[in-house]
């Protein structure tokens, strides 16, 4: 139970949080995109060089999702090294605790990057939200589609993903209730709305951090403040005891 005292409970809650949703964002992310770009394949641009800018792009987000896994795995572990040092339970155990101007700065770094990366994962939670959207908007018109209807139809091209020139770039009636009920579209709109969910989660994640980098911070200003008044108190004390025993010196010379 001793050992549990010096757990930093609201690091370890927010790191297990911003682990989760990362990981549900990076890997259901990356599934969606392949099966997005095999949809637009296989249905609305059957010629690669119509879409070709389009594969390099989603290969580079896949890309990108390896680099930002491997980063916020990095950052969550020195977030929570670093709630591990700055909790309250450190200095009990640590009768010597003392904070370095450099502590403090450090602290400091991390509550403005944590911010930085708050604030871009607000624009990720809604970018993560386009796709969704989109692919609902295809189940709702597949929905409404008759038997023998072949006048409602869905344009990939009017939503800028694949070029005008794009052939067919758009799908119809039976072809589109084909798409809707492909393993592909129906894995690939769920995997969006998990991906979606993990990015809202990473950002919950870093709102929880930076509230607790916030609390480290505030408490390091204060235990260094109450250091150097300690040393103010002490100090004086012992000018002090050095003058009651001069003091006694003199009386005891005169007498």
């Amino acid at each position: 139970m001793f050992c549990l005292g010096g757990v930093p409970y609201a690091s370890l809650v927010a790191t297990i949080l911003c682990f989760s949703g990362v990981a549900l964002f990076c890997g259901c992310g990356h599934v969606a995109l392949t099966g997005t770009l095999t949809i637009l394949e296989t249905h609305f641009s059957k010629i690669t060089a119509d879409h070709a800018m389009l594969t390099d792009i989603i290969q580079l987000m896949q890309y990108v999702i390896y680099g930002i896994a491997s980063f916020f795995f990095l950052y969550g572990i020195i977030l929570l090294a670093e709630g591990f040092y700055t909790t309250s339970a450190v200095k009990e155990l640590h009768s010597e605790f003392k904070t370095t101007i450099c502590g403090r700065c450090i602290s400091a770094m991390f509550v403005f990057l944590t911010y930085i990366l708050g604030v871009a994962w607000l624009g990720v939670f809604g970018f993560s939200a386009v796709p969704v959207f989109l692919f609902y908007n295809m189940w709702s018109t597949c929905a409404a589609i008759l038997p023998s209807n072949e006048s409602i139809c869905v344009d990939m091209r009017q939503y800028g993903i694949i070029p005008w020139n794009a052939t067919p770039g758009v799908a119809c009636g039976s072809t589109l209730l084909e798409i809707c009920n492909s393993s592909e579209f129906y894995l690939s709109y769920h995997l969006y709305i998990v991906a979606c969910a993990g990015a809202g989660a990473t950002v919950i994640a870093l709102i929880h951090y930076l509230m607790i980098l916030s609390a480290n911070w505030a408490y390091l200003k204060d235990a260094s403040h109450m250091h150097a008044y300690q040393d103010i108190k002490s100090k004086e004390e012992r000018e002090l005891q050095d003058i009651q025993s001069r003091s006694k010196e003199c009386l005891n010379s005169y007498s």
